[in-house]
């Protein structure tokens, strides 16, 4: 937000998506491009800020500037400055950086799932239970769940008076019969 409001660009014409940039498929990025109209100038704070999927950041790049005839300017990057070179040198060092930057910036978030679904590994390995503690069973759940086991109470009656979902009730009863649950 810095770097763009630096170039003094209205707080109106600035879009950030909350989504990840592994595709295109965010809901401001739709608006913006909807925005967009030939001659206008697109800013970008870095090319991994567009996207991080080498094919489709090459594809929205050509769709922006050869379809809509939008200029670009990667601010972190002052090779890719679609104002300046427009010809065929300019282009063609322009095309060569936009390809290696997509490429880096591809691989650095194959890199980061990697990393990330090692360090899972290594911490299930190591006994790490994730997501949230399950909530201890409720004072009534032994004599409910012997009424709805002996067919005295339907399921959603049993869940009801424990206080949970019949699917949780379901799920912990199950835990309970294996002899797992406290």
């Amino acid at each position: 937000m810095i770097a763009l409001r630096e170039q003094n660009i209205p707080k109106k014409n600035i879009y950030v998506d909350k989504r990840s940039g592994k595709d295109f498929d965010r809901p401001q990025y739709k608006r913006l491009v909807q925005r967009l109209k030939k001659d206008d100038l697109l800013y970008i704070k870095s090319i991994d800020r567009l996207g991080r999927n080498y094919g489709e950041i090459l594809d929205q790049w050509r769709i922006l500037t050869k379809g809509k005839g939008v200029d670009i300017v990667v601010l972190d990057m002052p090779l890719l400055d679609t104002r300046r070179g427009k010809d065929l040198m300019g282009t063609f060092l322009s095309d060569i950086v936009l390809q290696v930057l997509s490429f880096v910036s591809e691989n650095e978030r194959t890199n980061i799932r990697q990393r990330q679904a090692e360090g899972i590994a290594a911490a299930k390995a190591r006994g790490v239970r994730f997501g949230r503690p399950p909530r201890p069973l409720p004072e009534n759940f032994h004599s409910v769940y012997l009424q709805w086991k002996g067919k005295n109470i339907t399921g959603v009656a049993a869940a009801k008076e424990c206080g949970m979902a019949l699917s949780t009730f379901r799920y912990r009863a199950a835990i309970y019969e294996s002899g797992c649950d406290s």
